[in-house]
């Protein structure tokens, strides 16, 4: 039986915090993909400490992934689990709107 708080459905499954998988794709050095690498990285560690994996991948490395996971723009981060998917584009620097899409923003 999966267990879900309501204020944050994401957060738990089976009674124990959710482990949160991210998939990040990147076009290369450039300073968008950069941007997004770092942004993404404190994103997950200041709000989901020990809780997530993220695979970074190039889109020039991994074409048929890319196209499997529908990616039309980088960067793009996929949250493949725990459902729903969601999807971001950009350098995830807007971070209230990540968290809002992720489920972890504070209640107002």
């Amino acid at each position: 039986m999966n267990v879900r708080s309501t204020s944050t459905p994401d957060a738990w499954i089976d009674g124990a915090p959710a482990t949160y998988q991210f998939r990040l794709y990147i076009s290369g050095a450039t300073p968008a993909s950069a941007r997004a690498v770092v942004n993404t990285r404190r994103i997950c560690e200041e709000h989901l400490k020990d809780r997530y994996t993220l695979e970074i991948l190039n889109i020039a490395d991994h074409v048929e992934r890319a196209a499997r996971d529908q990616v039309v723009a980088a960067p793009t981060l996929i949250k493949g689990s725990p459902l729903p998917l969601r999807r971001f584009i950009g350098d995830m620097s807007n971070v209230d709107r990540i968290l809002a899409g992720l489920n972890l923003a504070p209640s107002p």
